[in-house]
């Protein structure tokens, strides 16, 4: 069964390479940088030998620490990149659990993370290239730590394959995931500048990861070195402890995961709720206006845009505080503005086919156009507003206050507007419903980062205007021209959001039917 799956594994590879030449030659151009990476890794840690065994301690175990904990945290993060060896694709066939088991950690072990991990793993003998025994004795637990890594992301893969059966776990768990990855660059900063004086901690650190299923195997070498064997031998009990209870938990979840059946949840509502729509104006911006609000309440492809909201203006205040720039932070409005009102500026790439809809019931293509911007435009212009004020009130210029709130709403609209146009122009590969937040459509990421830089360019051309009234008002603290740029902002936001509707609503009067049979290509 090992050779068969890892011979399957590697026809699946072969194929997909074979596929697309340029992805052949991404891929060993990423071998490559690989190698390099490991030559590195190799270099160092020879280096290291000649340390003192405390600090070759603290590194290794922190380092290795990282590394079980990034094998456990990659399938949550990483569901449904890969999927060859998933259990789902397994569960169709007679295999027994425990053979499976064995197969699937050789198969991990021989994979390319798997390899890379195991080599780097290995490299850590190199360290003790002074001391052959404790080398023999790294290359020993340092198999056994990445024999654990491999096993520790297939026990929560299969742990996490009954719930990532269920559409609302993988959406909401996708945008729980995605948020403290957008926020390890502020931790990071804030951590770096705590620890910038107490370098003492780390030491402290690593001893205690030391005693945990994390950190055990890896310090057992330099037990040994520092003349600790008790302590060595409880160490290693432990990391063989963990790496049972990892495989016995891993086997019961899979032995679970291969037999069992998800059945789709059902949801009933109240006879005659028809939740938004009973809420707006009966007519055909209204009712475009309830469904666009919807899919912002319930689909996580649009609120998981919203994540970004609460981060940028987090970055930009940390930021200003390391970069002492106190300014820096009323950035945010203008920022938070333009996300916003670019959100939507592929709308009907997310509609798909139920754009049809809009097509057989005649909707005229101003009210679509208008519907969604309503949509945005109630829950937006509050949230920019609320932001513009709080960044000023942190960074107490309350002066600049008129001509932010007037570059803020004057992007909003002026952004709303542009969206309007383009979404009646643009079909880009999106993820479908249900997708993790980190999967793409075959073609997707060239073609919508291009088309991204290119509106966030227009925009900004559109609203130079206001961005000049703005700056020249900052800088020489007039409060006239502060006042200036606030009636500037929104009254040339709000022309060119009314035009932007107009000619939208134009496009797709006039390209209504051939935007539906690019939306079904696309699918």
């Amino acid at each position: 069964m090992v050779a068969h799956l890892l011979s399957l594994r590697l026809l699946v590879l072969r194929n997909t390479l074979a596929r697309s030449p340029w992805q052949l030659v991404a891929v060993i151009a990423g071998g490559i940088y690989g190698v390099g990476i490991l030559a590195v890794v190799f270099a160092g840690l020879t280096f290291l030998g000649s340390a003192p065994v405390g600090l070759i301690k603290t590194i290794v175990v922190l380092a290795g620490s990282a590394t079980l904990l990034g094998w456990a945290i990659v399938p949550l993060l990483a569901s449904g990149i890969d999927q060859t060896l998933s259990v789902a694709r397994l569960k169709i066939f007679p295999l027994a659990p425990t053979r499976l088991v064995a197969a699937l950690a050789v198969c991990g072990l021989l994979g390319i993370p798997g390899a890379v991990t195991l080599l780097a793993g290995l490299f850590t003998a190199a360290t003790w290239w002074r001391q052959p025994g404790i080398a023999l004795v790294a290359l020993l637990v340092a198999t056994l730590a990445v024999l654990t890594c491999v096993c520790a992301s297939r026990m929560i893969e299969s742990l996490n394959a009954g719930l990532s059966a269920h559409r609302r776990y993988r959406e909401i768990s996708g945008i729980l995931l995605l948020i403290p990855l957008l926020l390890l660059g502020p931790a990071i900063t804030v951590l770096a500048q705590g620890l910038r004086g107490a370098a003492a901690t780390l030491p402290v650190l690593a001893e205690g990861l030391s005693w945990s299923p994390l950190g055990a195997a890896w310090s057992v070498p330099s037990d040994i070195a520092l003349g600790h064997p008790g302590a060595a031998a409880l160490k290693l009990l432990i990391a063989l402890a963990t790496l049972a209870i990892v495989v016995v938990v891993w086997r019961r979840s899979l032995a679970t995961a291969l037999v069992s059946t998800q059945q789709p949840a059902s949801k009933s509502a109240a006879a005659g709720d028809i939740g938004l729509f009973s809420r707006l104006p009966a007519t055909p911006t209204g009712a475009v206006a309830a469904r666009a609000l919807t899919y912002w309440i319930r689909d996580p492809r649009y609120s998981r845009q919203l994540i970004l909201i609460p981060i940028f203006p987090i970055l930009l205040f940390v930021n200003s505080r390391t970069l002492d720039l106190p300014g820096l932070v009323t950035a945010s409005g203008p920022v938070v503005a333009v996300l916003v009102s670019l959100s939507i500026f592929t709308d009907l790439s997310y509609d798909s086919t139920a754009f049809a809809g809009h097509l057989s019931a005649g909707l005229p293509g101003r009210a679509d156009r208008a519907g969604r911007v309503i949509a945005v435009a109630s829950f937006a212009v509050p949230i920019v507003v609320a932001i513009t004020v709080g960044s000023v009130a942190v960074a107490g210029s309350w002066s600049s206050l008129p001509a932010l709130l007037g570059l803020s709403l004057g992007m909003l609209l002026t952004g709303l507007g542009l969206s309007s146009v383009s979404s009646a122009r643009i079909v880009l590969p999106v993820p479908a419903p249900g997708d993790s937040p980190f999967a793409a459509k075959t073609g997707a990421g060239f073609t919508t980062s291009v088309t991204t830089f290119a509106t966030w360019g227009v925009l900004l051309l559109l609203s130079l205007p206001e961005i000049v009234l703005a700056v020249v008002a900052g800088a020489t603290g007039s409060a006239l021209l502060g006042a200036i740029t606030l009636v500037v902002g929104l009254g040339l936001g709000a022309t060119l959001l009314v035009n932007g509707v107009r000619i939208g609503g134009r496009e797709l009067d006039r390209r209504g039917p051939d935007l539906l049979a690019r939306l079904r290509v696309q699918r």
